[in-house]
């Protein structure tokens, strides 16, 4: 594998006898003396605390090493985690009223998200941050609050959610001009990439520098790949996590975006996770697999003691049947996602369930008694993970909770005439606000402002004319 920049410049030290594990960890350390350490084993120089805004974008603010270890506070304005993708900022209404102080939030660091950043030329390092207000409160709009917040409504009961997500994602050539359709790149072939190469080793050889430096980057990071796959679009590819928990899986995959993106710059493309970056290709999921323990015995509670399926197994589902609807708006969050959910393709347009039926919105793979579990596959691959494993495990929660019972599974194609999810953004924003239960569960601070940025998006999409509406209409009507 190819050696990053980092290490052309300063070779790694060497190991020496007595140096403790936390120092040669790759990833996280417990305390402020241990991250000192860390740090300064590794001549790191600059460091970078970031955190997830509601998009997913990675916002924050990078220092020196020296002051981070001071324990320096950190501030960013609240209304970064209110802002559209556009840049914009939305109406107050539906409950939503945007603060007239527009005071800041407390970046609280997580250090046992503390890792380096490969892909930068100087020793540079960086760390995830939770959100808080100056006296101390959660900030509870903020999408690694709203997991957690999800998580310890499980730890309440005694149980503890284990996920799986895989991320699709296409590579495509450098696109400067937003006018131009994007194309798929050229490989080491010296030809642009087709289409039909599902699980096609060709078709990831094609891309092998690439790709080791993905591998190389990850693992300079302790992110943990569990397979590398190409898929049927053209240049799409899908990276599988290895399952745990949702914090850490979450956090895993906002990296990952980052690296992968990063990854695709350093050879002249881009990596992109919009749902249909491509007119006829395929679109990009993020599929998420789901289970539950207990966390006194460690079973699944999926499973009986004799290996059946248990009535949480099918109240999990029935939850996800009557409220993944009313959570789309955080599976599908723009106006983009909708063009991948569509009747007779690949991704649902469904709430049923069966036992490895891909045509389903709930697929429950073939497995034995303690791997049992549910794969919500309506995600796609432009939601933000913390906000998409949020809604996924809420809704299964609220079927734990009400003891709701799941249609009968389905055998046979389900994808082709009935359509029971919301067809736009602004029908599925309408859903997530009648939702008493789901908003409760998630926060009311954070659906009202979810919400509110949802609208102001989709007003945006529509002062756009659309080549289509030049095509067809513009001499016609």
């Amino acid at each position: 594998m190819p050696v990053t920049p980092t290490e052309k410049k300063k070779p790694r030290k060497a190991v020496r006898r007595g140096t403790p594990a936390y120092v040669k960890s790759l990833r996280g350390v417990k305390n402020w003396k241990e991250a000192s350490e860390w740090l300064a084993w590794r001549d790191i120089e600059d460091i970078e605390c970031i955190t997830p805004d509601q998009a997913g974008v990675a916002r924050g603010k990078m220092m020196p090493s020296k002051k981070f270890i001071s324990n320096s506070t950190l501030a960013l304005p609240s209304a970064v985690f209110m802002v559209t993708i556009s840049g914009d900022y939305p109406d107050d209404g539906h409950g939503f009223v945007y603060p007239e102080d527009d005071g800041d939030l407390r970046l609280v660091a997580d250090l046992s998200t503390l890792t380096v950043v490969p892909w930068e030329t100087d020793p540079t390092a960086q760390v995830l941050c939770d959100l808080v207000y100056q006296d101390g409160r959660i900030a509870e709009f903020t999408p690694r609050n709203v997991l957690k917040r999800v998580v310890d409504e499980y730890a309440k009961l005694g149980l503890k959610p284990v996920v799986a997500p895989e991320i699709e994602f296409y590579l495509v050539r450098k696109n400067p001009d937003p006018d131009y359709p994007l194309t798929p790149p050229v490989g080491r072939s010296g030809r642009a990439i087709g289409g039909g190469q599902g699980y096609s080793i060709a078709g990831v050889n094609e891309f092998d520098e690439l790709i080791d430096d993905i591998y190389h980057f990850s693992e300079a990071q302790g992110l943990e790949i569990d397979t590398l796959i190409h898929e049927e679009g053209a240049g799409q590819l899908e990276i599988n996590l290895r399952h745990g928990d949702p914090i850490e899986l979450a956090d895993q995959a906002f990296m990952f975006k980052r690296t992968i993106r990063e990854a695709a710059l350093k050879h002249d493309m881009y990596a992109t996770f919009m749902a249909k970056p491509i007119q006829g290709q395929p679109g990009s999921a993020m599929h998420i697999h789901q289970s539950i323990v207990d966390k006194k015995t460690g079973k699944n509670i999926f499973s009986n003691e004799d290996g059946t399926e248990s009535e949480a197994f099918y109240h999990f589902i029935g939850g996800m049947q009557k409220h993944v609807p009313n959570a789309l708006v955080m599976f599908a969050p723009y106006v983009n996602s909708y063009r991948r959910l569509t009747p007779d393709a690949s991704a649902p347009v469904n709430v049923k369930w069966g036992y490895d039926n891909r045509t389903t919105a709930l697929r429950v793979p073939r497995s034995d008694p303690q791997a049992r579990r549910v794969e919500n596959r309506i995600p796609s691959s432009d939601a933000n993970p913390y906000l998409a494993l949020a809604a996924s495990l809420a809704c299964g929660l609220l079927g734990l909770k009400n003891k709701i019972m799941p249609d009968a599974p389905v055998t046979t194609s389900v994808n082709r005439n009935e359509v029971e999810l919301p067809r736009g953004l602004i029908e599925a924003v309408n859903l997530f606000e009648q939702d008493d239960e789901l908003k409760a569960l998630l926060g009311e601070s954070f659906a009202t402002t979810f919400a509110a940025i949802k609208r102001a998006e989709f007003e945006t999409f529509m002062e756009v004319i659309s080549p289509w509406e030049r095509e067809y209409l513009l001499l016609n009507v």
